[in-house]
């Protein structure tokens, strides 16, 4: 359930008031500020205590209206087992350089109190995220000519030297797997959350007719794996990662649809200091997917016509695919 957390966040918000009002000011300019700060759900501050669970989601699919928060987030074997990712309402999961993979997630219904650990941004955030309309992105780093890129792309930046009082380091994993976001720190940034979910951002409601009955489904990347398993009982898709249950806040994931969404996955133009370079996930344009939702596999198609449009996800014939209420996980896999 959200709960407002309306003296705790005064008390939070004193340290990042001058430089959120900064970048509150840059975003927009001479208009009005938004009367409403988001809610914030209830969930420990211990980075390896379980938050409370995710609200039912909306039925009705309307755009939204307000800034989301995506975090970037490790996905290394050091960094689990992750904090506040069960309250995400979107998880899109990336490729990233040397075959491993991270996490993009994004936050439109509520903040959980702390989420980590925190990693750096990467060049398809930037594409990916401008379909949540002024998206606020916390992340830590970036490979030092990306940040122009990041700077000009059209989202609210709040990466650690600018917020510095909403980043704490865990004293239970080694650096720099151990970075932790205080969310609420981060609300002036953001005073509005758009109050959707994932059901309003894609469109919620009954399976279609048809599809393939599925227990399990596994995707590949070069140096990582995700398996999801159907379970009737939780009525989701039961998450491994590299061959081992994936938790968040002491619950084992399990997103009610999980969709494998075929793109081009190319060559980037930036890289690490090993060499190693960074692939790009086009997000932008269509193509093949499929959706897992009530222990089926629907074959879907995807489009997204230009960055400020949002992704849809129709039937072969045309008809809205919807997901079921809950959270959603987005995989990206190469085409064919």
């Amino acid at each position: 359930m959200k709960k407002k957390h309306a003296a705790a966040a005064a008390a939070l918000l004193v340290p990042a008031v001058a430089v959120a009002a900064v970048l509150f000011a840059r975003s927009h300019g001479g208009t009005e500020e938004r009367a409403h700060r988001p809610q914030a759900r209830s969930s420990p501050v211990s980075p390896a205590a379980s938050p409370s669970p995710t609200p039912a989601p909306a039925d009705e699919p309307p755009p939204p209206e307000g800034p989301v928060l995506g975090v970037k987030l490790d996905n290394a074997a050091a960094a689990r087992p992750h904090t506040g990712l069960e309250e995400a309402d979107v998880v899109h999961v990336e490729r990233v350089e040397a075959g491993i993979s991270r996490f993009l997630a994004v936050y439109a219904s509520g903040l959980p109190d702390v989420v980590g650990p925190v990693r750096s941004a990467r060049e398809t955030d930037l594409e990916l995220l401008a379909q949540y309309d002024d998206p606020v992105l916390a992340y830590s780093g970036a490979q030092s000519r990306l940040k122009p890129y990041i700077n000009s792309a059209p989202l609210r930046p709040v990466p650690p030297e600018q917020l510095p009082g909403a980043y704490f380091r865990g004293t239970d994993r080694p650096i720099p797997h151990n970075l932790y976001l205080r969310s609420e720190r981060v609300t002036d940034a953001a005073p509005e959350l758009a109050g959707m979910d994932a059901a309003s951002l894609y469109g919620t409601g009954e399976a279609p007719a048809g599809g393939r009955k599925t227990g399990t489904r596994t995707v590949e990347m070069p140096a990582a794996s995700f398996t999801f398993d159907w379970s009737a009982e939780r009525r989701g898709w039961e998450v491994s990662m590299d061959g081992t249950p994936a938790t968040s806040g002491g619950t084992r994931l399990a997103p009610p649809t999980v969709v494998l969404q075929e793109t081009t996955i190319r060559k980037g133009g930036f890289g690490d200091r090993w060499g190693n370079n960074s692939p790009f996930t086009e997000t932008v344009g269509s193509g093949d997917a499929t959706v897992l939702r009530d222990g089926r596999a629907y074959a879907a198609e995807w489009d997204r016509p230009t960055e400020a449009d949002r992704t849809v996800f129709t039937t072969p014939d045309g008809e809205p695919m919807p997901v079921a209420e809950g959270q959603v996980w987005v995989v990206y896999v190469p085409r064919g």
